[in-house]
């Protein structure tokens, strides 16, 4: 969605390499107001003092226990720890031991073959960064952290696929996970594995891998040990865990991931009547959120992050002010990564409103909370509007 930028615009970007930036250290801090998120520490004398100011509204408990939700006021780190991913499971999380797990590659294929994890390390090793957000993120108040941003490493799914010989007919990629469940349709009950798929040509993107490292370390049980597709702008419901089997079908797969739950619900117009319209939950939308605000002595910035695209510019208003430029560190010319972004800000006390805009390469704005594509939507996937945080200066 297009949408016309404000006259007082101004676009800033930080041009200077991360490195240049700490030998430029010395410039007056007026110039450079702004600087990539993981080299603000110790930038300025005393800067380990910065405090933050805590948001109004606080996260929900009982979500950070179970989920691990991001914290975003402690965000300071552009590669996530794996102790801070969020992750979801659908059907609990299996405990799988390697010795007795593998990988089959089946359905429309000239070739089928099932791999040990010990033979899919002997494959190219392949490594991404990539921001996975959860599809329901930012789909409720208290949800606005089921994100995060790591390295992983695995082997090019297009590779296994080219390998094992595709046929004409096969048309769609399933993956399926080894956790299961009883589900119920229409009179029959009947035991399911978690399951996802991509058209063929989605899922010969080289960027997408059956990834069996995180951040340096093998995957943890709750993030798919042994083996996860990692599927760089995708939500994550498509970044199937446990994998255990991939299949070549000739038709759309529609198992209830893809079909009956993990499904936007959209009122459109069309001649004055409404049509309702159900799409499956896919790729990313661009976003934005205000991550903390922090105080030095008088001096305060507001900081934050931008996915979802190949993001240029980030803009923040407080309360009814004007909209202002933020200047993009971290992340920025990766559109499968976050960019983190800081604006300093003049604050005056009181409670103030403090929301934030990302704008990609082709011009699309990130949507407000009353713009008709959010409006219309009657489920809680895919929200994306632009969010706003209070915060108390005293």
């Amino acid at each position: 969605m297009k949408s016309g930028m404000s006259s007082e615009t101004i676009v800033q970007q930080n041009p200077i390499p991360r490195r240049q930036v700490l030998i430029q250290g010395g410039a007056a801090a007026a110039g450079l107001a702004i600087l990539p998120t993981d080299i603000f520490r110790g930038w300025l004398s005393g800067f380990e003092q910065e405090a933050v100011i805590p948001w109004v509204q606080r996260p929900h408990p009982g979500l950070t226990e179970r989920m691990n939700i991001l914290n975003w006021e402690e965000l300071d780190s552009w590669i996530t720890p794996v102790s801070q991913m969020f992750h979801v499971g659908h059907y609990g999380s299996p405990v799988i031991a390697e010795s007795d797990w593998s990988l089959e590659i089946g359905g429309l294929v000239d070739r089928p073959r099932t791999f040990s994890l010990a033979q899919l390390r002997e494959r190219p090793r392949q490594e991404v960064v990539f921001t996975l957000e959860c599809s329901g993120n930012r789909g409720r108040p208290s949800f606005i952290g089921g994100v995060h941003n790591a390295r992983w490493a695995g082997a090019r799914l297009a590779d296994v696929l080219s390998d094992a010989g595709v046929q004409d007919e096969g048309i769609e990629v399933v993956f399926f996970g080894a956790d299961e469940g009883e589900e119920e349709i229409r009179g029959n009950t009947v035991t399911q594995n978690f399951a996802r798929s991509l058209s063929l040509e989605d899922a010969m993107d080289p960027g997408i891998i059956l990834a069996w490292e995180v951040n340096g370390e093998p995957l943890p049980n709750a993030h798919g040990f042994p083996l996860r597709v990692i599927a760089p702008g995708w939500y994550g419901i498509a970044n199937v865990k446990w994998l255990t089997r991939i299949e070549l079908r000739d038709r759309r797969f529609m198992g209830k991931f893809m079909a009956r739950d993990y499904v936007t619900l959209r009122a459109e117009a069309r001649d004055g009547a409404t049509v309702w319209t159900e799409t499956s939950v896919g790729r990313v939308n661009i976003n934005s959120v205000p991550a903390k605000v922090t105080r030095n002595g008088d001096a305060y910035a507001i900081h934050g992050a931008a996915w979802g695209a190949d993001i240029v510019r980030v803009e923040v208003r407080v309360d009814d002010g004007a909209w202002r430029a933020a200047t993009l560190g971290e992340g920025q010319s990766d559109p499968d990564t976050w960019t983190f972004w800081r604006a300093d800000w003049d604050a005056t006390p009181g409670e103030h409103t403090i929301v934030s805009r990302a704008i990609d390469a082709d011009g699309n704005v990130q949507p407000a909370a009353d713009d008709p594509m959010l409006v219309n939507k009657r489920t809680y996937w895919e929200s994306n509007g632009q969010l706003s945080r209070a915060v108390l200066i005293d």
